[in-house]
């Protein structure tokens, strides 16, 4: 003889509970193991055994170092200022937006373009009224944690690991790590990932309002305004109907201006979106019933930087980046009192800043 069906829903609701609690108390020690890894690793552990750095003087011209970094195939590099021996900060494709959006402000200075170094680059910084970015740095022996918390606490994308040569008291840039490169350490190296079952829309991670978008008719000075304004490094790209077409990336300015200092910016997104590299490694997207361990196995085997969250429609509902998901490893699921040491731990990635990491 059957139960009466309320004791039937009584029954799967139990079971039903039960589940949750076994992925929830999962996904708390696998979060635990992550954090216990990353306190048993230093920065340098990260490092693969084979690898080169191209460190930048500040006396060169912007338009040599774009040249630079384009031929090379990378998207940032520390910068070095030989007159004091020391480590300058990194450049990356958020700095040329920034002399994009300077010498947009003040054409009648186009034409010392030509002349201009990156030792100039905060002045435009503070031209353009953003406030210069702190030059932080870790010690390649430090715990791996702590070079994750503080680039949490720095709102960047990527840290350098700088050394201190005691003989010619001088500093050493050995080389700078980037959230896809310790996630992908993490994944590669850490089998507790595969605990993490809790699907994205239980994570309360990412952006998922008020999100900065763009068409393929709209001019690409205007998406360059909304990278800079927004504090983002993509802006989707939709139809009119909000389905997901591409995205415009920061460092689709690097291709755009190759050929001289800003002469396409009246492009449409669509043109300007011709000319990206082939290397371009396509879209990610996701639902927000993915799971974390997916997420992460997705990590592992692709190069990747966000995760565009769709409908089932390819409709855009939110955006998780690398930031996002590496604060959350971190810091998510009642990380206890180290959580309380991070002063603004919300990274640029939780306003939809989401990096050229590589």
């Amino acid at each position: 003889m059957e139960p009466p069906a309320s004791s039937r829903i009584a029954i799967q609701d139990v079971q039903f509970t039960a589940t949750e609690d076994i992925i929830d108390l999962e996904q708390r020690e696998g979060l635990k193991a992550i954090r216990a890894f990353l306190k048993g690793k230093t920065a340098y552990d990260v490092l693969p055994v084979s690898f080169r750095l191209l460190v930048l003087d500040t006396s060169l011209l912007v338009r040599k170092s774009l040249n630079i970094l384009i031929q090379n195939g990378i998207v940032s590099a520390p910068l070095w200022n030989s007159k004091t021996s020391k480590f300058a900060g990194l450049l990356t494709s958020s700095d040329y937006i920034n002399v994009i959006q300077y010498y947009y402000q003040n054409p009648e200075k186009m034409d010392k373009i030509d002349h201009f170094t990156l030792e100039g680059l905060r002045d435009v910084e503070r031209a353009i009224g953003l406030q210069p970015l702190e030059t932080i740095s870790v010690h390649p022996f430090k715990r791996l944690y702590d070079a994750c918390l503080k680039m949490i606490a720095s709102k960047g994308r990527r840290i350098p690991l700088i050394d201190y040569e005691e003989e010619k008291k001088r500093e050493i840039v050995l080389s700078v790590l980037t959230q896809y490169r310790i996630l992908k350490f993490v994944a590669q190296n850490c089998k507790e990932t595969r605990m993490l079952r809790k699907p994205l829309k239980d994570l309360d991670i990412g952006v998922h309002s008020n999100l900065a978008t763009a068409t393929m008719d709209t001019p690409v000075i205007d998406v360059i305004h909304l990278l800079a304004s927004k504090g983002v490094s993509s802006i989707p790209i939709l139809d009119n109907d909000g389905v997901l077409q591409n995205i415009y990336e920061s460092i689709d300015v690097l291709t755009l201006i190759k050929g001289g200092i800003y002469n396409d910016l009246k492009l449409t997104v669509g043109e300007a979106l011709m000319r990206r590299s082939e290397e371009f490694e396509g879209v990610y997207t996701c639902t927000d019933q993915d799971r974390l361990d997916t997420i992460m196995d997705t990590i592992r085997r692709s190069r990747l930087h966000r995760l565009i969250i769709v409908d089932g429609d390819g409709k855009l509902k939110g955006i998780v980046t690398l930031g996002d998901i590496l604060q959350y490893l971190l810091l998510g699921e009642s990380a206890g009192d180290e959580s309380t040491n991070i002063s603004g731990s919300g990274s640029k990635e939780s306003v939809n800043n989401d990096g050229d990491s590589t």
